[in-house]
């Protein structure tokens, strides 16, 4: 793949009229999330532990992994009233942040919640859809250098509107060390419980359950390759959300945005992690030139630049296209987390994206907005993965079942078509229980 070489820095650049711009591509979007057999040894052993000794399993691997040396689940278990304390030892800026972001959160998941409903046919039977919240769920939440208190406003809050009845939080402590600022956030969501507990041995306790930790239904948040493996592995005997890759962005550009602005919008992903991806797509060769040269200038000046530079290095990319029709066609292949439109009519290529997790319209729409308090969910597909997946929302904490309720004319109907059905599939067991509701003639 060629490269641009700076003293700081290298970024790959392609364009759709070198003959093996596919090729190019592919190699830059490959991404394989598949554990190695090592890791899912590793992540078998601890689900098989916590699965068979529970608490003990639980500390055991804690102390080991954490470097912590707790005797007891109590010293793994977090009160209320340390969440409340943590939230009250806030400085006046950070509370009102933190609860302004989770105001707009709640105001847009509000709008997500889905009714139940019915109609009534001609004959009298009713057919419908009863949506029900999950009685429990869980919430991963990322500790150590990674603290994420958005995490948990993103995670818990969706859960709370949907009406789930008991949010339970589980948080690494590495060394003992608490995040003030996730505690916070987890009482301003309204989590009712919190475990320092993290690793593959954190989601086989939500699984399966322990002597004190209760089993959830449903399983969400991000974490590292061995939390994405277990959430892989336990998935049937609970839900997940998904299985996330790293960290993406697909800014489009008319060649009329500020340059710095883009680099630091690109900047802003690849600051996640090495393996983060940030690409920006544009018609105006000049355009490209101008915010390569800003992300050679403003590189440096970054608190992260090393995890910025590898990951432009590795997986970073300036795209010439050849028009917008073509940018449009990229947008759908790559199918990205993070789209940003940086375009004069971003309205107008709306009918035409078909695949994105989310997408930031217009010059001003910086997606950092979006990671902590737009409203809209920042637990978003990744990989690919937005061709068939969607946002975390209310709907993920909500299941939905369906109504059936005949009258005796709705059961004589329907049973005659019933039958013919169930025999001509040779289950006439079925057909004979249809066929007793069929009206004598």
């Amino acid at each position: 793949m060629s490269e641009t070489r700076v003293d700081t820095y290298r970024i790959n650049r392609l364009a759709t009229d070198q003959d093996d711009f596919d090729a190019r591509l592919e190699t830059l979007l490959a991404w394989e999330g598949v554990s190695s057999r090592e890791v899912q040894q590793r992540v078998d052993a601890i689900i098989e532990a916590v699965k068979t000794r529970g608490d003990a399993a639980l500390i055991e691997t804690t102390n080991r992994f954490d470097r912590l040396s707790a005797s007891s689940m109590a010293e793994l278990t977090l009160s209320a009233e340390r969440l409340a304390q943590a939230f009250e030892g806030l400085s006046v800026e950070q509370r009102d942040a933190l609860a302004h972001a989770a105001e707009r959160i709640r105001a847009y998941h509000e709008r997500q919640k889905p009714e139940s409903w019915h109609y009534t046919e001609a004959d009298g039977t009713v057919l419908g859809q009863q949506v029900t919240p999950l009685d429990r769920a869980g919430i991963y939440v990322p500790g150590g250098k990674a603290a994420y208190p958005s995490s948990v406003l993103m995670n818990a809050i969706p859960a709370h509107v949907a009406g789930v009845r008991e949010i339970v939080m589980v948080v690494p402590t590495p060394d003992g060390v608490l995040n003030e600022l996730v505690l916070a956030a987890a009482h301003l969501a309204g989590v009712d419980r919190v475990f320092t507990l993290g690793g593959a041995q954190a989601v086989a306790a939500l699984a399966y359950g322990t002597e004190t930790v209760p089993r959830v239904d449903k399983i969400v948040g991000p974490g590292n390759i061995y939390v994405a493996t277990a959430k892989r592995a336990v998935f049937g005997q609970v839900g997940i959300d998904m299985i996330a890759g790293p960290s993406e962005i697909l800014v489009v550009s008319d060649g009329a945005t500020d340059p710095e602005w883009l680099a630091m919008d690109l900047f802003s992903q690849a600051e996640h992690d090495e393996d983060a991806q940030a690409v920006l797509v544009s018609w105006d060769a000049a355009h490209l030139a101008a915010v390569e040269a800003a992300i050679e200038r403003l590189l440096p000046t970054l608190e992260r630049t090393d995890i910025v530079r590898e990951s432009l290095s590795r997986r970073g990319a300036l795209i010439r296209c050849r028009n917008r029709d073509e940018a449009v066609a990229l947008i759908n292949r790559i199918a990205p987390e993070h789209l940003e439109l940086s375009v004069a009519d971003p309205e107008a290529w709306l009918p035409e994206v078909r695949h994105a997790g989310a997408i930031f319209m217009g010059r001003y729409t910086a997606e950092a907005l979006g990671d902590y308090c737009a409203g809209p969910n920042h637990v978003l597909p990744t990989s690919g993965t937005a061709r068939f997946s969607s946002p975390l929302g209310v709907y993920d904490f909500q299941k939905r079942s369906s109504l059936i309720h005949c009258s005796a004319e709705g059961a004589s109907t329907l049973g005659r078509t019933a039958s013919v059905l169930a025999r001509g599939e040779s289950l006439t067991a079925h057909a004979r229980s249809a066929e007793f509701r069929i009206k004598k003639t």
